[in-house]
């Protein structure tokens, strides 16, 4: 591939790698005219910026030489905000200057600085980082950034929402000044215009424009499903897809520890990928999916931004993203440098008004319908095995003489069968599925939104029919009983233990009997038919869960009497005298009688002198204060 104003080792490594064309973002930044001026460039998610930047700054590093010269201080430098999109970085970079002899590392939050910092005395060419670890490197004095000659700031408008200003700020300060500066985003609020002026020389704006109907390579489509059917719907999506490697996305990390494991269980390769996880965990994670050793990844938002596996088909969001912006990010994830890629949300009819409006500001519009069914599943995986290439490919020596013993033992129709169940018991086992349906037509908001009918007719009404009584609940039968280690001191209710116990187990409300509260402990009765279900799940409890383990049926309660009074009404018992009551009449001054008989009159009280000398003195109150 020959482009204008494209160094020849960077050239080499586009053909090697299979470029047939440039995506419209990596063509902008090669426009001539461009030289080495500063770039402000915004372009949507998966429109191939890494590559873009790696290309524009090479004119800048190489200066028209076939290799770059010894390894030393740094000659350029980007920043990304999370440690995912770093490594992915570093990856990029790292082949697309492999015929440069470039050396490119990473310095990022999880990995061990002590190494980092060995590394970087061995010198690098570019390195890529998060910005608290390469301020910290800076600071130590591990970082010099003199020599800079190109500078990078990768999703800076993601970095601003993380709260990275004051980082960003201080690196750029730190590096030379003549260097190149490119700045990618994917929007431009005001605050990136205002890191621009103050860092960018005379930059050239570049906007790579949307067409308002979303990723051209990404097929959306919409899913209906019950809420509590939704990890069902992902096995059958998974099922039904023909993807080498699927990521599926929750809001939180509980749901993510609770999706991977029902996957886990159901037989997927996958693992999960969280907040919670070292930068080792989430290294060998991503790895495992790059080496096909696992084909799902159950993640948190936190891994939306820098995970790029080429053959990532299939984006399933599990739960509703918070806004458009994460829902492109997520989807993004698929669809990149030209491969076709599926995005699909499950969506509860509760969160319907959410997605719609979430699709419309994101300028997509899906595909509606209702989750694949267990019966579509299975009639996918005949056709995939009758179109297998094992029927129509050679056989070997060794395949003959296998296949000689099993004629000799087993008739044709035998064999065949042998064969579906092998084909089937590679694959985990569809899940049966419902589809809440349509909702009913709403009248349209731009109509007459006050027409009403005559005030006659409105307050019409024809006879109330009498409330049919409720219908008896059928026999349950014999049920399986399971304890849970919660009782009525810690405030059991059946309001959340039935939710909760269907969530757990997989159930739905018709295969829970009775549920006996005691003081300490709870015991809930399941469906026979039922119990074998709930008990795989269930009984696994995560940190913070209820413990729930099998128990003994609760002693039967005695029925209750009918028309009969709960208590024995005791008799009435006279009031017995207050020992300090007063039996005499009370008589008042009104009634011009005294209370009670008056003491007799002893005369006009003495004078004080007339007192004895010997009289007992009444004792003086202590004095709080001395005087003076």
């Amino acid at each position: 591939m020959t482009i204008p104003a494209l160094a020849a080792p960077l050239a080499r490594a586009l053909d090697a790698r299979g470029y047939a064309e440039l995506t419209p973002v990596q063509s902008a930044v090669l426009a001539e005219g461009l030289g080495a001026r500063d770039l402000l460039v915004s372009a949507r998610t998966g429109s191939g910026k890494t590559v873009a930047y790696g290309l524009a700054m090479g004119e800048t590093l190489l200066d028209g030489a076939e290799r770059l010269g010894e390894a030393g201080r740094p000659v350029a430098l980007v920043v990304a905000p999370t440690r995912e999109l770093a490594m992915q970085v570093e990856r990029e970079l790292r082949w697309l200057y492999a015929e440069a002899g470039g050396r490119v590392m990473a310095c990022v939050g999880g990995m061990d600085p002590r190494a980092e910092r060995r590394r970087l005395e061995l010198g690098a060419h570019i390195v890529v980082g998060t910005p608290g670890r390469l301020k910290d490197h800076i600071e130590r004095g591990a970082l010099d950034l003199s020599g800079l000659k190109a500078a990078v700031l990768d999703e800076a408008d993601e970095m601003l929402d993380l709260g990275f200003r004051e980082d960003l700020e201080f690196i750029l300060e730190a590096a030379a000044p003549e260097r190149r500066t490119l700045l990618f985003s994917a929007t431009l609020p005001p605050d990136i215009a205002d890191i621009a002026r103050r860092f960018q020389r005379d930059a050239e704006r570049i906007a790579i424009e949307s067409d308002g109907r979303g990723h051209a390579d990404i097929e959306h489509r919409a899913v209906r499903v019950h809420v509590r059917e939704i990890g069902h719907v992902v096995v059958n999506l998974l099922r039904q897809a023909d993807s080498e490697a699927a990521i599926v996305f929750c809001s939180t990390r509980e749901g993510v520890r609770r999706l991977h494991a029902t996957l886990a269980e159901r037989g997927f390769d996958a693992v999960l990928l969280s907040g919670e996880l070292s930068q080792n965990e989430r290294n060998r994670a991503l790895q495992a999916l790059r080496d096909s050793r696992a084909r799902v990844c159950v993640a948190t938002d936190v891994a939306a931004r820098g995970i790029d596996l080429p053959n990532l088909g299939l984006v399933i969001h599990a739960e509703l993203p918070h806004d458009a912006e994460t829902f492109q990010h997520r989807s993004g994830r698929t669809g990149r440098a030209g491969r076709k890629g599926v995005s699909v949300m499950l969506v509860p009819p509760s969160r319907r008004r959410k997605a719609e409006t979430m699709m419309v500001d994101a300028g997509v519009v899906p595909a509606w319908g209702g989750p694949p069914t267990a019966e579509e599943i299975r009639a996918l995986d005949q056709e995939r095995m009758l179109a297998s290439p094992m029927l129509t490919d050679p056989a070997s020596d060794e395949d003959m003489v296998l296949a000689q013993a099993l004629a000799e033992k087993l008739s044709p129709a035998q064999m065949a069968v042998a064969l579906a169940r092998l084909h089937r018991a590679q694959m985990p086992a569809p899940e049966e599925v419902s589809d809440p349906g349509e909702r009913p037509t709403r009248k349209p908001v731009g109509g007459d939104r006050f027409e009403r009918g005559e005030r006659s007719d409105r307050f019409e009404r024809g006879e109330r029919p009498e409330r049919a009584p409720a219908a008896p609940r059928e026999s349950f039968g014999a049920g399986v009983w399971f304890r849970l280690a919660i009782g009525r001191k810690q405030n059991a209710d059946p309001k959340w233990l039935l939710p909760m116990l269907c969530r757990r187990g997989g159930v739905e409300r018709g295969d829970i009997g009775a549920i006996r509260i005691f003081d300490t402990e709870t015991k809930v009765e399941i469906a026979a038919e039922a119990a074998e279900r709930f008990a795989a799940t269930a009984l696994r409890a995560e940190k913070g869960d209820v413990t729930i383990s099998y128990g003994d049926a609760p002693a039967p309660r005695g029925p209750k009497p009918q028309g009969e009074a709960k208590y024995e009404p005791k008799p009435w018992k006279k009031a017995a005298p207050k020992p300090y009551g007063d039996a005499r009449p009370f008589e008042g001054k009104r009634d011009g009688k005294p209370a009670r008989p008056k003491a007799p009159f002893a005369g006009p009280r003495k004078d004080r002198a007339e007192r004895p000398a010997n009289a007992p003195r009444k004792p003086q109150r202590p004095r709080r204060f001395a005087e003076g």
